[in-house]
């Protein structure tokens, strides 16, 4: 059986190429600044139906160096994309559900993982890219806390390096 791709494959097209990063963190602790680093993303496709963004860079405030996985597909059958990252500074993976929206610029990821302000348990969190323009996205990462708000963690900038 040979799946043909579908409109939200075709979407996730755009994301296919050599890509270099910006990215700034919350800080750790109130009253400090962000941290930043930056890093690379070579996405490729899986016949057309998955991606594969495979990224390197440094750790944001400089503790070292990381890789990291994500995967990213669209499952017609549930009207949901779905994927998984990883990553090599932890041991969690997580699983991906999400939507675009209507305007076909905003993909909203949701998740959950370990809960950094609480330990033992999870907590829900969203990975949301924007395109921006066909050579830059954002990438948006945010939690959602106790008080039932949502609360950033990462921004990133991507910029297309090759198609």
């Amino acid at each position: 059986m040979m799946a043909e791709p579908q409109a939200e494959h075709r979407w996730l097209q755009r994301l296919v190429g050599e890509w270099s990063f910006e990215a700034e963190c919350a800080a750790p602790e109130p009253g400090q600044p962000a941290q930043k680093s930056t890093g690379v993303e070579t996405v490729r496709t899986l016949g057309g139906l998955w991606l594969v963004a495979e990224g390197r860079g440094e750790m944001p405030g400089g503790g070292g160096f990381a890789t990291t996985l994500m995967t990213l597909g669209y499952d017609p059958r549930r009207g949901r994309f779905v994927g998984t990252w990883a990553g090599s500074m932890m041991t969690h993976l997580w699983i991906y559900e999400g939507t675009l929206d209507a305007a076909g610029k905003v993909l909203t990821l949701d998740t959950e993982g370990p809960d950094f302000t609480a330990e033992g348990k999870l907590a829900k969190y969203q990975d949301i890219i924007t395109i921006e323009s066909d050579d830059h996205r954002v990438l948006t990462s945010r939690w959602l806390g106790a008080d039932g708000r949502w609360h950033g963690l990462t921004t990133a900038h991507y910029r297309r390096v090759r198609g």
